[in-house]
C-alpha cells in the first residue's frame, strides 16, 4: 500500500463535514434546478459521439471564449482540467511553481505526478495581488508550469492582463507555461476578463460550469490552450477516463446555449450578496479583509486569533453554519466565506457568524 500518496485536506474536510443549515463554506453560485435549465428534460440522451468531447459542446465552449475548437479540451470539471493539464506538461524531475495561499488540490496534483512543488507568495499587505517579482524570485530552471488562480482562490483578487503577460515572460525564459485556473472568472460582476489563453500560446486556462453558473452536477470542465498543448491534454485524458459522460456533455451544451441567461441569474445572486457581505465585514471590528475583485468568496482575517478553527467549530456545532477554516489555505487566522448562496442562506449564515463573534468577544472579556 502506498502510504505516501499526496492528499488534499480541504477536499477531505469538505466531503466529511456535516451538512449545515447555512452553508457559507460553499464557493459556487447557488445550484440550478433542472427547471431552471429549460429544455433539460428533453435533451437527455444516454449515448452518442463524444470521443474528444461532444462536438456541439466543444464548439459552444470555443464560441463562448472566442477561440477555435482545436484550442478546447473537455474534462471532468475544473479539477479534472487542472489534473489533465499538469499531467500533459509535467512529471518526475520537473518543478511546478504554485501560489500561496492556494487551493490545496492544486498542490496535490503535481505531487501525485512526481513533480516537485515550489511556492511563491501572494501577500496580504498587497491585497493578495499577483506580483511578478515574487514569481521571478521563486522560479527554477526545472520549472515547467506556473500555477495560479484568477480570480484568486481564496481571496477573489484578479490579475490584470499586463501582470499575467509579465508572468508569462518569466515563464518563457525558463521554458515553462502559465496555467491559470479561471473557475471563478465568469462570476466577475464588472467587465468579464478574457481567458488567459487568449493572451498567447504560453498560457493554459482551465474552468468549468460549476462555480459561476451553479451547474456542479454536470462536471463540465475544459482547458483552453494552443492546439499543441490541447492535443497533449486530450491524450492524457485517454489514460485517465477516455471521455466524459455523454448525458452530462449534452446537457452542458444546452447550458452554453443559455449562457447569457445563466450569467444574469448568477449576477442577480452575487451582486447584492457581495454588497451585503462587505457591509457585514466592515461592521465587525474583530475582522480585517480585502474586498474580492471577482469570484464568489471572501477571505477575512480574525485580528486577534492565531486560527479560525475555534470559530468554525463553534459555528458548525452551535449554529449549524459552515465556513472554511483558513488552515486549508495555509492562512490559519483567515476563513473563507462564500456569498454565491441564495440570499436567505447568506442572511442566516451572517446572523450566525455575528452571534459566534459576539460570543467569542464575551468569552474573551470574562
Amino acid at each position: 500500500m502506498n502510504n505516501s500518496l499526496p492528499r488534499a485536506p480541504y477536499m477531505e474536510w469538505a466531503k466529511a463535514r456535516p451538512t449545515p443549515v447555512f452553508d457559507l463554506a460553499a464557493s459556487a453560485v447557488a445550484a440550478c434546478t433542472i427547471d431552471e435549465l429549460p429544455g433539460a428534460r428533453d435533451a437527455l440522451e444516454l449515448t452518442g459521439g463524444n470521443n474528444n468531447g461532444y462536438p456541439p459542446l466543444v464548439d459552444a465552449i470555443a464560441r463562448a471564449y472566442d477561440v477555435e475548437p482545436d484550442y478546447v479540451a473537455t474534462a471532468q470539471g475544473a479539477s479534472g482540467a487542472n489534473f489533465l493539464a499538469c499531467a500533459a506538461l509535467a512529471g518526475p524531475g520537473d518543478d511546478v511553481l504554485i501560489e500561496r495561499p492556494a487551493y490545496d488540490p492544486l498542490l496535490a496534483i503535481p505531487r501525485l505526478l512526481g513533480a516537485r512543488v515550489v511556492r511563491f507568495d501572494r501577500r496580504p499587505e498587497n491585497g493578495f495581488a499577483l506580483d511578478p517579482a515574487e514569481v521571478q524570485a521563486a522560479i527554477t530552471p526545472r520549472t515547467r508550469i506556473i500555477v495560479l488562480t484568477s480570480p484568486h482562490n481564496p481571496t477573489g483578487a484578479t490579475a490584470p492582463e499586463e501582470v499575467l503577460l509579465e508572468v508569462e515572460r518569466i515563464a518563457a525564459r525558463a521554458g515553462a507555461v502559465v496555467m491559470v485556473d479561471e473557475v471563478y472568472l465568469d462570476a466577475s460582476l464588472e467587465r468579464r476578463p478574457r481567458p488567459a489563453a487568449r493572451l498567447g500560446p504560453g498560457f493554459v486556462s482551465t474552468s468549468s460550469l460549476t462555480k459561476s453558473y451553479g451547474l456542479a452536477g454536470l462536471k463540465c470542465g475544459w482547458t483552453l490552450a494552443s492546439p499543441e498543448i490541447t492535443e497533449r491534454v486530450r491524450r492524457a485524458r485517454d489514460i485517465v477516463d477516455g471521455t466524459g459522460a455523454f448525458p452530462a456533455e449534452r446537457l452542458a451544451a444546452l447550458a452554453f446555449s443559455q449562457l447569457d441567461r445563466l450569467r444574469r441569474r448568477a449576477h442577480e445572486i452575487l451582486a447584492p450578496n457581495r454588497r451585503r457581505v462587505i457591509e457585514f465585514l466592515r461592521g465587525r471590528p474583530e475582522i480585517e479583509f480585502v474586498e474580492p475583485q471577482g469570484g464568489t468568496v471572501v477571505f477575512p482575517r480574525l485580528r486577534d486569533a492565531a486560527s479560525s478553527d475555534i470559530l468554525a467549530a463553534w459555528l458548525l456545532n452551535h449554529e449549524h453554519t459552515a465556513i472554511v477554516p483558513g488552515r486549508f489555505f495555509e492562512a490559519p487566522p483567515h476563513c473563507r466565506i462564500g456569498f454565491g448562496v441564495r440570499p436567505e442562506m447568506l442572511e442566516g449564515g451572517l446572523a450566525a457568524l455575528a452571534r459566534a463573534l459576539d460570543e467569542g468577544r464575551q468569552r474573551g472579556n470574562r
